[in-house]
């Protein structure tokens, strides 16, 4: 069992049960990825079995697995990185208003001053979802390991090491002319944990422009056991996609029956990237108990995304047609340093590390006619570096029944970016903030297995370098205070938790459509409820659901007041999971968001709200065959995953106008599968 594990949930259960949890050390053979977690239960975890169960053809579906009170929906329909929507705010693709930092086996792939958006999570296309060994959510900013993109929670997942069996093939189809394949070789080598894995996917969704959504994924990792406690390990991944798209359309076109909700305006609309990732890993375990890690990554992409919003908005004759263009070469390295000791009857646990991020980008905007540039709006060479270091202690206290964590971060930045239009002087401008972290657990006895929590925690995210060459004295960094507070229990089969949360924003990051940038806004302030449970009806039957209700989101200091637009303030997720009943696995589950406005002072303005219910089922044919069959939107719920309104002009000579424009949901979609495995380990 990992570190997080035993200094996060099991230290959480083990006090409410009235039991002193006292920290261990991971076995050599477990992951080597660096991670560590605040003792609390703002954490939630989601096991293999998860991905294992479903089909996957869109990158949206691996957040639809996580639940946890996120919305992501689909600007393109599964070709463009997914729009996140959390705590009553729009995060965009992943970077803004506090953002949520993703990362995959300790690679962030948030992407800081990116062609389309800032903390563009588009790298996540490479992720094979068979692979994934388990997901950790953090719910806010409340642990030391993470920096920027952090404000409303991270998602850390952790791919597999080797795979149970040497040769694993999945052939799939389905609905839109959907087809995908799944092979990876495992080798059975001694003191080596292994395997080397590609994924081919095409669908062209259910649009009148078909999607040509094309995926080829290749990933591998090599760990080799060493005597001593060391161990040492190379990952890769590399991916390519590309696809056509119908773009967010005007939806009083369609409601007015002159455009098909699955219809499109611009024919050259789509995109096409690339991107190699190559990681190793070390891990040394001391004699002492303690443990030393050590990690590095160098990522190569190139990102051209083909867009229109606003038609014939600004240019009446040739369009508003645009091609965002994004270069870039990262590394990273992380170290961490986790002791295990004890302070009189007090079991401690000390986590110290460091990252270190770089980018260097060649980013630009060009106007387009069909998929050929006609001209350069924006072209700029940025280098963007991120330093940070960190220090954690996990303590217990009275036998385990209060459990505490007190942590700090600091993280600097250096922004440097030329002007490739100007003659302007490269001037870098640099940033940096403090981050204190603490969370408290505590069961007040060891007869009820009920334990009250808090957390508190302050995250940071980064503006877009092009901004700052624009407003040089402006904010480069905005800051989130996540204040949590709540109740949990474990009662055998059935667990149950609640909390409720305040969210102070230093500042929101807007879009300036006039200068093509981003600047920071603010104040803002948000608060709600949450809460989560779960019931083990029988061995191997389960029901389970969340939901989170913002009571209130608005920008502070405003008058009239102005509220936070573009998100949900009520999100929801239940599922009906069946594990291993006589052959039969899978799950029934239900998301859902309410409607939510799109104007910061006008409440009329709204998004509809949607219910989608989905299902998978396996079937244990023999011990090397399963077969898989799943249906999304089994209702035919009629929906749309992103709305936004703006204006635009939609014909040639026609009218401007101000309108909600959006991205059609999938509607029934069906998929049946078969996975074989061969030469068990």
């Amino acid at each position: 069992m990992q570190i997080w594990r035993k200094l996060g949930l099991t230290a959480w259960v083990l006090a409410a049960m009235g039991q002193e949890a006292k920290p261990e050390l991971p076995k050599v053979h477990t992951s080597i990825t660096i991670t560590a977690a605040p003792v609390e239960p703002g954490m939630d975890h989601r096991n293999n079995e998860v991905f294992q169960q479903t089909l996957f053809s869109r990158d949206d579906q691996v957040f639809h697995q996580l639940n946890a009170g996120i919305n992501a929906g689909q600007h393109e329909g599964g070709g463009k990185s997914i729009e996140i929507r959390r705590f009553g705010f729009n995060l965009d693709h992943g970077g803004v208003n506090g953002g949520m930092k993703i990362l995959v086996d300790n690679v962030q792939q948030n992407q800081s001053t990116q062609g389309h958006g800032q903390g563009y999570l588009g790298s996540l296309k490479s992720l094979t979802p068979e692979l994934v060994q388990e997901a950790t959510l953090v719910n806010g900013p409340f642990s030391a390991e993470y920096g920027d993109f952090s404000g409303l929670g991270v998602v850390h997942i952790r791919m597999r090491e080797s795979l149970p069996d040497q040769f694993t093939i999945r052939a799939q189809g389905g609905s839109f002319n959907t087809q995908r394949g799944f092979f990876a070789f495992s080798p059975d080598w001694k003191n080596v944990d292994s395997f080397f894995a590609y994924e081919g996917s095409h669908t062209d969704g259910p649009f009148l422009k078909p999607l040509g959504y094309r995926r080829d994924n290749l990933t591998a990792n090599i760990t080799r056991r060493f005597a001593n406690r060391r161990s040492a390990g190379m990952k890769f991944n590399g991916g390519v996609n590309r696809y056509n798209s119908s773009g967010q359309i005007p939806l009083s076109l369609v409601d007015a029956g002159e455009l098909d909700r699955f219809g499109f305006l611009d024919s050259g609309e789509g995109g096409a990237i690339r991107a190699v990732t190559a990681s190793a890993y070390f891990r040394q375990d001391l004699r002492n108990g303690a443990v030393w890690k050590v990690d590095g990554f160098l990522t190569r992409s190139l990102f051209d995304l083909y867009s229109n919003f606003t038609f014939f908005l600004n240019d009446p004759v040739q369009g508003d047609a645009i091609q965002q263009h994004d270069s870039r070469l990262m590394q990273g390295a992380n170290t961490q340093y986790l002791l295990p000791h004890k302070t009189g009857n007090s079991y401690s646990y000390l986590t110290a590390g460091g990252n270190f991020h770089a980018n260097q980008i060649n980013v630009g905007l060009y106007p387009r006619i069909g998929r050929d540039p006609v001209g350069v709006t924006t072209a700029a060479n940025a280098s963007v570096t991120n330093g940070a270091g960190y220090v954690q202690e996990n303590l217990s206290f009275f036998a385990g029944k209060l459990l505490a964590t007190a942590g700090l971060r600091f993280d600097a930045f250096r922004f440097d970016v030329r002007d490739r239009l100007a003659a302007n002087p490269s001037s870098p401008q640099t940033a940096g903030r403090w981050q204190p972290k603490l969370s408290l657990a505590w069961t007040p006895t060891r007869r009820a297995p009920v334990t009250l929590h808090a957390n508190y925690g302050r995250g940071i995210s980064s503006i877009d370098a092009r901004s700052i060459l624009a407003r040089r004295d402006g904010t480069k960094l905005a800051t989130t205070d996540f204040y949590e507070a709540g109740i949990a229990s474990n009662w055998k089969r059935f667990s149950l938790a609640g909390d409720l949360f305040w969210i102070d924003r230093s500042n929101e990051m807007v879009y300036i459509a006039d200068d093509g940038t981003l600047e920071f806004q603010g104040p803002s302030r948000a608060w709600g409820v949450e809460g989560k449970a779960s019931l083990q009806v029988t061995r191997s039957i389960s029901v389970s659901g969340g939901l989170t209700k913002v009571m209130n989101a608005f920008y502070r200091d405003t008058s009239p007041r102005e509220y936070v637009d573009r998100a949900p303030h009520f999100t929801a997720n239940g599922a009906i999971t069946v594990s291993a009943l006589k052959g039969w696995s899978g799950s029934a589950r239900v998301r859902a968001i309410n409607g939510y406005r799109l104007d910061t002072a006008d409440a009329a303005i709204r998004a509809a709200g949607h219910t989608v219910f989905d299902m998978s089922l396996v079937r244990r044919l023999n011990r090397s065959a399963d077969f898989l069959f799943s249906i999304d939107n089994f209702t035919n719920r009629r929906y749309y995953e992103t709305q936004n309104y703006i204006e635009s002009r939609p014909h040639i000579g026609g009218p401007a106008a101000m309108g909600i424009h959006g991205t059609p949901g999938y509607p029934i979609t069906f998929s049946a599968g078969l996975t074989l495995r061969f030469r068990g380990k």
